[in-house]
């Protein structure tokens, strides 16, 4: 199979300051089409550093693709390094130029400096990749039959080039095999007990056809993968062993394909021409940014009521002003009500609402770090449950996230009954 590599360059991405999300997005395209990741390298702006990892990934991989390093700045060193390293003498790309010009002219409406011109010079020996969504080019190198391609390290610049050039043209060079994956969703279950569930199913399977198992924030996913030459006759086999493996963990599963819980919901949503709302006081409005992520959203959201104050429950939820002093902010009582509150004023045909202490401080006798009451319901019926977390406050948060959107699932499931 053929094998890449991926390169981030930048001591951003070393110190954490960035995060890097450009080699996960890449990973998963490349994937796609057939090409497996086998490395992703790291490295900072250091030439001798970049230099050396280009010489030892060569070793190993077909492809190597890098990203970042590209900008106007002194410390943005890929494309000279690059230049050297094939042996080319730098020129002005007139389709370069002509894009650059074109942004800062009738875009951007901005004076060019000669900085900015400078983002049209390539290597003579690169066949140049137009940048689409930005001023820096793409190169495209050939050395030994291997393909190296150094994209910007700007998000969206750099998956325009991935679509529409480089995942075509490595298409083009190289004939990949093809790759069928199947992916569910469960909940409600630990990675070690579903392993012990689906033990049998996994003796069974075929060497060439792989389970992962990829747990996150009260879900595990489950992928089965494979690939060969014969499309149709792998995609036919695997879907055999996805059907049955659906049944081994029918009691836990959200969905059969990959997607993320909150998309689960939003489907239900919209088949009833439903709407949700949400209630949110220790989220801090997490769950309607979950809600929220995909365009389209406002077909079944509403709105949130983001609380943290006593005074912004009663005002805001209507939520007595007696039962928060008797029985505390994190509370069953205090959940039902905001739920409540939810519903008549955001007047939407379900609701989520949350109350907890994420921490690391905010816990009392009785009330650790972790302690969560969630609520969902209709007009008709509110249910309520707590859970308790032992986790940072960031993940904390997550997991009363995740539990409280599968709550709501099952609750619409269950009045479909």
């Amino acid at each position: 199979m053929t094998e890449a590599t991926i390169i981030t360059i930048g001591d951003e991405l070393l110190i954490g300051q960035v995060i890097d999300t450009n080699s996960a997005w890449m990973a998963q395209q490349l994937n796609k089409a057939g090409i497996r990741v086998a490395r992703r390298v790291a490295v900072g702006d250091v030439w001798e550093e970049i230099w050396n990892t280009l010489d030892e990934e060569s070793k190993h991989a077909d492809i190597i693709l890098i990203t970042g390093g590209l900008g106007p700045t002194a410390d943005d060193i890929t494309k000279p390094l690059l230049c050297k390293y094939f042996n080319g003498t730098m020129i002005v790309d007139e389709g370069a130029l002509e894009n650059v010009v074109n942004i800062f002219t009738n875009i951007l409406k901005r004076p060019m400096i000669a900085r900015n011109l400078k983002q049209a010079e390539v290597p003579d020996t690169c066949q140049v990749i137009l940048n689409k969504r930005g001023t820096a080019p793409g190169m495209w190198f050939q050395k030994e039959g291997k393909v190296f391609v150094s994209m910007p390290g700007v998000p969206h610049e750099m998956k325009g080039m991935m679509t529409d050039d480089v995942i075509p043209g490595l298409g083009k060079h190289f004939k990949f095999p093809h790759i069928a994956h199947r992916t569910l969703l469960t909940a409600g279950v630990g990675e070690s007990f579903l392993a012990d569930l689906v033990a049998n199913f996994e003796t069974a399977l075929p060497a060439h056809i792989k389970l992962a198992y990829l747990p996150n924030y009260g879900m595990v996913r489950l992928r089965l993968s494979s690939s060969g030459v014969e499309k149709d006759a792998i995609e036919m086999e695997v879907q055999q062993f996805f059907d049955t493996l659906q049944i081994s963990v029918k009691d836990y599963l959200v969905t059969n394909e990959d997607e993320p819980m909150q998309m689960v919901v939003a489907k239900l949503l919209l088949a009833k021409n439903n709407t949700v709302s949400t209630a949110e006081s220790c989220t801090g409005g997490y769950i309607a940014h979950l809600l929220t992520e995909k365009a389209g959203a406002s077909a079944y959201y509403s709105g949130s009521v983001v609380s943290y104050s006593y005074k912004a429950k009663e005002d805001l939820l209507q939520v007595d002003k007696y039962t928060l002093e008797t029985k505390g902010a994190v509370s069953e009582e205090v959940v039902v009500q905001m739920a409540t509150g939810a519903l008549k004023n955001i007047k939407t045909n379900y609701t989520i609402a949350v109350s907890g202490i994420m921490g690391p401080g905010g816990g009392i006798p009785g009330k650790p770090v972790g302690t969560v009451w969630v609520a969902v319901g209709d007009n008709k019926n509110i249910v309520s449950e707590k859970f308790n977390f032992r986790f940072d406050r960031q993940r904390n948060i997550e997991l009363t996230a995740t539990y409280a959107l599968n709550m709501l699932r099952k609750f619409i499931l269950a009045g479909e009954k």
